[in-house]
């Protein structure tokens, strides 16, 4: 046991991987269906760990902490920039109001209860599930001019607050939510979200334009009917579309040779022809069938394509996946589905499109590749992430963030790490107008937000371990109830706000208070309350601006307390 200690002691980069793989365990053990999840268990972990008296550098933890932050800037920056346009004005103006409630209910808290600025911070930062306000309420905490044993005895508060009311949290949030939000509104959530699905998609049947039209199949026909015969691909393609079917003839047998149909070319009798189709307008297209149907090997010896398309086209940004289908894509292209932020969006033909959008296209390669270009960048399977883009950001945001004025004695600025979450807005938005440029993977975004965050986290942990268990027992009690109410009463007005001020449907209702709570969980067992990714609707500009919002407050509550 010594050994372990001492080594440890000595290496205390094996500290931090022992507490990260104790701590993403420990997260993902499940009660019921409730999981901690990865912050709080390597948090927990960590101040575990920190009993032994490990030191960690704090250069550790900041260098991490910068990584988490410009990537959550990167990944939200289009959606915070379509936030301010005027559609979007409304859902910020609710997640604003949202935000300032759960300041001001966790000042308010703090104050009644006499807790001081380490405290509070770990109040708002545990009750409202923004992680990243730990980092920048411990900055704001060491740049007061204290003593540095009280500026470890507050962080260590920090870190008590947190882990106690992040529970609570987490599954009130999602509580809320899922079952008392809609009863509160008076409505009855699944109903709602069917209400809605048909508002913004399509009514028609057997169309390209209803929910299942990702559905696309190929098949082969030997033409003998006169409705296609001495007729172009195109006049066919065209009376399809006339019926609000894409339908498109890519590949043709002729006497024997194989064949690229293009517009031009000539259906003639006895034709194999291959038809791009979807599933459900088969039934309608064998009515007037053209042929009887065969399988043809070489015939469907084609390349088909499902690709990943980032949204930058201008002239798409507000259009709807309708508009996109029938407007804009090449022959035998289909959209699949789209994301916003990584999220699933419902499937309609009206679901308005942003720019940072993803669309997934599919259909025939040389097709799909055209069609990617209309639509705005291709994004192609990679795992190489752009260094000169992610340290340049994270370095002019560092250097912008140091700066500070004083008020009241107390020197208020963006930090290095509020610099970093800005510049990283500002880079994600520039990446979605430029694509060529400044690409970070999926992969990696996740690394820098997950490991970021929790290897952060770990080292505040750590450090904070000696502390902890005093720092648990002047809290105690007190701060659990506080966190109750700092985390229900800022849902609770925004669902009287969206229902009374902002006339939001009661879905986008919700949505929109799990995305200003910035509550993951929250989303989740939401969209599946209600069967329906509806929700996700009012999340997505919401949760931007509570992530930037509910990660300054860390700095503003400790300045408010100090």
């Amino acid at each position: 046991m010594n050994w372990i200690v001492q080594t440890l002691e000595n290496y205390p980069e094996l500290a931090i991987f022992l507490t990260l793989a104790g701590g993403y365990f420990v997260g993902k053990l499940k009660i019921r269906s409730f999981t901690l999840g990865s912050v709080t268990g390597v948090l927990l972990v960590g101040v575990l760990v920190g009993q032994l008296h490990i030191t960690v550098s704090p250069t550790v933890k900041a260098v991490f902490f910068l990584l988490f932050l410009f990537s959550m800037g990167y990944k939200v920056g289009p959606q915070f920039v379509h936030g301010l346009k005027k559609d979007g004005l409304p859902q910020v103006l609710f997640a604003v109001i949202v935000c300032v409630v759960g300041l001001l209910s966790a000042y308010g808290a703090s104050l009644i209860l006499g807790f001081n600025a380490g405290q509070g911070a770990g109040l708002l930062a545990g009750s409202l599930t923004q992680s990243a306000a730990i980092g920048v309420a411990s900055d704001a905490i060491g740049r007061l001019a204290i003593p540095p044993d009280q500026q470890k005895m507050m962080t260590s508060f920090i870190v008590v607050g947190y882990a106690i009311t992040y529970i609570f949290g987490t599954i009130g949030a999602a509580w809320y939510v899922s079952s008392l939000g809609p009863k509160l509104l008076g409505v009855n959530l699944v109903e709602e979200c069917k209400k809605l699905e048909e508002q913004v998609g399509a009514t028609q049947t057997n169309t390209e334009i209803t929910s299942g039209y990702e559905y696309n199949v190929y098949r082969a026909y030997v033409v003998d009917s006169p409705l296609y015969l001495d007729k172009t691909v195109k006049e066919i393609e065209n009376e399809f579309l006339s019926q609000q079917r894409r339908i498109f003839i890519i590949r043709l047998k002729h006497q024997g040779k194989i064949i690229d149909a293009t517009p031009k070319t000539v259906i003639q009798q006895g034709d194999v022809a291959v038809v791009s189709i979807l599933s459900q307008n088969i039934p309608d297209f064998l009515e007037h069938p053209m042929g009887d149907e065969v399988f043809d090997a070489d015939l469907f010896e084609f390349n088909v394509e499902t690709l990943d398309v980032v949204v930058t086209n201008k002239d798409l940004a507000g259009k709807t996946i309708r508009h996109l289908a029938f407007q804009m894509l090449t022959r035998a292209v289909y959209v699949k589905g789209i994301r916003r932020q990584g999220e699933e969006l419902p499937f309609k033909v009206s679901t308005p499109l942003h720019r940072g959008d993803v669309v997934v296209l599919t259909g025939t390669e040389a097709n799909v590749e055209a069609a990617a270009k209309l639509v705005g960048y291709p994004a192609h399977k990679s795992f190489e992430t752009d260094m000169v883009f992610v340290g340049l950001g994270v370095l002019l945001g560092g250097l912008i963030g140091i700066p500070a004025l004083k008020v009241a004695g107390i020197p208020i600025s963006l930090t290095t790490s509020g610099g970093a979450l800005i510049m990283g807005l500002l880079f994600g938005w520039i990446r979605s107008l430029k694509p060529t440029f400044g690409r970070i993977p999926e992969g990696a975004v996740w690394v820098f937000n997950n490991v970021g965050l929790t290897t952060f986290v770990a080292v505040v942990g750590i450090n904070a371990g000696p502390g902890f268990v005093n720092g648990l027992k002047q809290s105690g009690i007190s701060i659990l109830l506080a966190g109750i109410v700092v985390t229900l009463l800022p849902l609770i007005v925004g669902t009287l706000l969206g229902k009374f001020v902002f006339k939001f449907n009661p879905a986008i209702t919700l949505g929109a208070c799990a995305g200003a709570q910035t509550t993951t969980a929250a989303i989740g067992a939401l969209t599946e309350a209600a069967k329906s990714q509806v929700p996700v609707l009012g999340y997505t500009v919401t949760y931007a601006i509570g992530n930037i919002l509910l990660t300054v407050w860390g700095a503003i509550i400790v300045a408010f307390l100090s």
